[in-house]
């Protein structure tokens, strides 16, 4: 027998919380990177609708400036070393236009909370929900969900603006998530939930 789960939606003030759409994630000339294109058009509707209603908007990098930082994962993912500072891997896609009040945040773990200060950034500007989106759906997306989640905040997922490079991990994920941690909606739910109506007014 199936557990009752209730979808919360999202609070008063979301933010959109955009994971590693970073080069060396999107671009598939990166080890680490794979083909993208559709996650980055959902992403893009996204970003112009929250920038529209001029709600907070967080990206992450991943960004690896010593040689203690994440040292165990680095040992298992030889690939992450090519996150060095001044690289262009570690650059947001430039397909995501980044408006100049959003924030970037340098994270050395799976989760973008982790040793980060988002949370601290967050009830600054009075977030109570977010929405999770970009790379990958099976590792640093599933992550920040947990610890939303673990920090008392309204998570949603735009399953559309989220991928992997494995198909069956990402299905896997995207419904462990939703069984657990977060609603996971289409991109279009997604819209219709935002506050406002986007004229700015």
């Amino acid at each position: 027998m199936d557990l009752e789960r209730i979808d919360l939606g999202l609070g008063e003030r979301p933010a959109l919380l955009l994971v590693d759409l970073v080069r060396g994630f999107t671009d598939p000339a990166c080890p680490l990177g794979a083909e993208s294109g559709s996650v980055i058009a959902a992403n893009q509707t996204l970003l112009q609708a929250f920038h529209a209603r001029h709600l907070p908007v967080f990206f992450t990098t991943v960004v690896y400036s010593s040689p203690d930082q994440a040292r165990v994962f680095r040992d298992r993912v030889p690939a992450l070393d090519l996150l060095q500072p001044g690289s262009p891997w570690v650059e947001v896609d430039p397909a995501l236009p980044f408006a100049v009040d959003d924030v970037l945040l340098e994270k050395q773990w799976a989760s973008a909370f982790h040793r980060t200060g988002l949370h601290q950034q967050l009830q600054a500007r009075g977030v109570d929900s977010l929405v999770v989106t970009g790379l990958t759906t099976s590792g640093c997306v599933r992550a920040t969900v947990v610890d939303g989640l673990q920090y008392d905040y309204r998570v949603v997922v735009v399953r559309e603006a989220v991928g992997d490079r494995n198909a069956d991990a990402h299905r896997a994920n995207l419904h462990d998530m939703q069984a657990k941690y977060a609603d996971v909606v289409a991109l279009e739910s997604m819209l219709a939930m935002l506050p406002g109506d986007g004229t700015g007014g």
